[in-house]
């Protein structure tokens, strides 16, 4: 998922960054609530994830204004704030789910599976396309009876060409999905990526499934067999 993770406090944003990088998501991480207005108007998320205090911008007002602008991605807020009518606060702001501070990795990543069901894109743990599988959980791919194990940056591509079947995906389009915001991909990063995810998938006989389009970019075209 393309995540994006609000929280003010340095030694709190870098582990749940860690956390969610290690299990195959593409987080951005930001630390004001001004910079996460900003994102939310560039780009689109799976997943927010908003500490309540927040410099300049709070949390509950980034949940309202997105629920307000239509946008329907779930949102878990994270606070130190335990009280009854606070948590109710957060809920009627739009937030899914709640998790107080301290918080528990282990936890944080049940609610964030739990969160990432609600999607009609995801069956069960496994994203499929025809005969295709990714399992979200494991990071491996299997078709045929075949599977192999990607990177997380290879899983996040594979993830963002799934969810865009037949599509032509820019390069740009490919680096905001995979690359965190405030990074910038070395200049021939994204050939490089396609290169060694179709090394992947050649495991599973599916190599020829990501096509280059001269000039344009790269689409995950299904064989003439599986067309509609």
């Amino acid at each position: 998922m393309r995540v994006l993770l609000v929280e003010d406090d340095p030694k709190q944003l870098m582990p749940l960054q860690m956390v969610l990088s290690q299990a195959g998501h593409s987080v951005d991480g930001v630390k004001d609530g001004e910079t996460a207005q900003w994102l939310l108007s560039e780009k689109e998320y799976d997943l927010l994830i908003l500490d309540w205090m927040l410099p300049r911008v709070s949390g509950v007002t980034l949940c309202r204004e997105y629920r307000a602008a239509g946008k329907t991605a779930p949102v878990l807020m994270i606070t130190a704030r335990d009280t009854t009518p606070e948590k109710v606060t957060g809920l009627d702001a739009g937030a899914d789910d709640y998790l107080v501070k301290p918080i528990d990795l282990v936890e944080f990543m049940a609610r964030v599976r739990a969160l990432r069901r609600r999607s009609p894109l995801w069956q069960g743990d496994t994203l499929s396309l025809e005969d295709l599988h990714l399992h979200l959980d494991t990071l491996i791919v299997e078709r045929q009876g075949a599977t192999v194990a990607l990177s997380s940056r290879e899983f996040q591509l594979l993830e963002y060409f799934m969810r865009h079947p037949r599509q032509v995906l820019t390069r740009n389009q490919i680096e905001q999905a995979v690359w965190e915001w405030g990074t910038e991909p070395e200049s021939n990063a994204i050939t490089v990526l396609v290169r060694k995810l179709r090394q992947r998938l050649q495991a599973v006989g599916a190599a020829d499934w990501v096509e280059s389009i001269y000039g344009m970019g790269y689409r995950l075209t299904l064989p003439e067999a599986h067309e509609f």
